[in-house]
C-alpha cells in the first residue's frame, strides 16, 4: 500500500461553496478593491457628467493619469520589495532644470541635454540606495531628505543660473523636434487631444509587470519585501535589487520630467510636496502593501486611472473641487482597510 492510497478515516472535508471559493481567490488578489472602486467612480461621474466618457473627458484623464502612472508604476515596485521613495517628483523637476540650463546657458543639443539629465537622475537613484544600505536609515526619510536637498538645490540652482523660476524659450534647440516627437506626440479625436504619455505609461506597466512576474529580478523584489533576512541568507542579492529598484525610479522622474519639459518647451519650479506623496497614494490604492512583499504595477496603474477618474469626474460634474482631497482620502481608507483583509489571505495564498 503507497503513501497515495492510504485509507482514509471519517467523512472527507466538504468542499467550500464554488462563491466562496471565487470571493476567496479575489481577496488575494491586492488590486481588486482599486479596480471595484474604479468601475464605481466611472459609472458615478459618467451619469452626472456624461462629458467624462466621451474624447473631450478621456483625453484629460488619461493624460493625467499616465504622469501618475509612470511614477506609481515604478514606487509600486519599490512598495513591493519593502522601501519608499518620495523623491521622484523632485528628481524629475531637477533633471529637467539640469536639461532646460544646459540647452539654454551651454547651447548643448537636446538629446545631449537630455542624456546628462538621466545620468544626473540616475546618481540621485544610486544615493538614495547607498544611503538606505549603508546607513540602515529608513528609506522613507532618506528619500525625504534627498527631496529637501533636491527641492532646495533646484530652486536657489533657477535663480542662481536663470535669475528666475521660469526657464522658456527652449524650442529652437538642435534636436527638439525629434525630442518632441518621441516625447510629446499627440493624436486628435474629436474634441480631446490624447498625448503619446499614455502610451509611455503602457510601456512601463507592461515592462514592469513582465519583469516582476517573470523575470529573477522579479523573483528578488519580491523576496525582498516579502522576507528579506531569509531572502539574504539564501543568496538573493537584495542590496543590488534595492539599488536598481531606487535607480528605476529616478528614471520614471526622468521620464516624467522630460515629458512635461518637451510639452511646454520650458521649465516652471515650484516647490512643495505634492507628487511625491501622490506616487504613493495611488500604488497603494493600487493594492500595494506597506511592509512590502505584495502588489502589482497594473494594480498601481489601476490606482492612478482612478485618481484621475475622480478628480476629472469632480470638475466636470461641477463640485467644489476641494472634494477631491476628502474623496481621495477616503479611497486610501478603504485601500489600506482592504489590504489588510488581503494580508491575512495572501499568507496562505502569495500571489498577487
Amino acid at each position: 500500500m503507497t503513501a497515495d492510497h492510504l485509507p482514509a478515516f471519517g467523512q472527507a472535508p466538504a468542499a467550500p461553496p464554488a462563491g466562496r471559493r471565487l470571493l476567496a481567490r479575489a481577496l488575494t488578489r491586492p488590486s481588486l478593491a482599486a479596480l471595484l472602486a474604479l468601475l464605481v467612480v466611472v459609472v458615478f461621474f459618467g451619469i452626472r457628467a456624461p462629458k467624462l466618457v466621451g474624447s473631450s473627458g478621456l483625453a484629460p484623464v488619461l493624460d493625467l493619469a499616465a504622469t501618475l502612472g509612470i511614477g506609481g508604476v515604478a514606487v509600486a515596485l519599490l512598495l513591493i520589495a519593502g522601501q519608499f521613495d518620495l523623491s521622484v517628483g523632485a528628481v524629475g523637476i531637477g533633471s529637467a532644470l539640469v536639461a532646460a540650463l544646459l540647452i539654454r546657458g551651454a547651447g548643448w543639443s537636446t538629446w545631449a541635454a537630455l542624456a546628462a539629465s538621466l545620468g544626473c537622475a540616475l546618481v540621485v537613484g544610486l544615493v538614495n540606495g547607498a544611503l538606505v544600505l549603508s546607513t540602515g536609515m529608513p528609506s522613507f526619510l532618506a528619500t525625504l531628505a534627498t527631496f529637501l536637498v533636491l527641492e532646495g538645490t533646484t530652486v536657489a540652482g533657477a535663480h542662481l543660473m536663470a535669475g528666475s523660476e521660469t526657464i522658456g524659450g527652449l524650442q529652437s534647440a538642435p534636436g527638439w523636434r525629434s525630442a518632441a516627437a518621441v516625447f510629446d506626440s499627440t493624436l486628435h479625436v474629436d474634441e480631446g487631444i490624447f498625448h503619446v504619455s499614455v502610451l509611455w505609461w503602457l510601456a512601463v506597466t507592461a515592462a514592469a509587470t513582465w519583469g516582476l512576474w517573470r523575470t529573477r529580478f522579479g523573483n528578488a523584489v519580491l523576496a525582498s519585501g516579502g522576507a528579506r533576512r531569509a531572502a539574504r541568507e539564501l543568496g538573493v542579492p537584495v542590496r543590488r535589487t534595492t539599488v536598481t529598484l531606487f535607480c528605476l525610479t529616478a528614471t520614471a522622474g526622468w521620464l516624467i520630467g522630460t515629458i512635461g519639459l518637451l510639452r511646454t518647451g520650458g521649465l516652471q519650479v515650484s516647490p512643495g510636496l505634492g507628487q511625491e506623496v501622490d506616487f504613493v497614494v495611488v500604488a497603494v490604492i493600487g493594492g500595494c502593501l506597506l511592509g512590502g512583499g505584495y502588489g502589482s504595477p497594473v494594480g498601481a496603474a489601476v490606482g492612478a486611472l482612478l485618481y484621475a477618474f475622480a478628480r476629472e469626474g469632480i470638475i466636470l460634474a461641477g463640485w467644489d473641487s476641494r472634494w477631491f482631497q476628502a474623496l481621495l482620502g477616503v479611497l486610501l481608507l478603504v485601500a489600506l482597510l482592504a489590504n489588510g483583509v488581503v494580508r491575512s489571505r495572501l499568507k496562505a495564498v502569495p500571489r498577487s
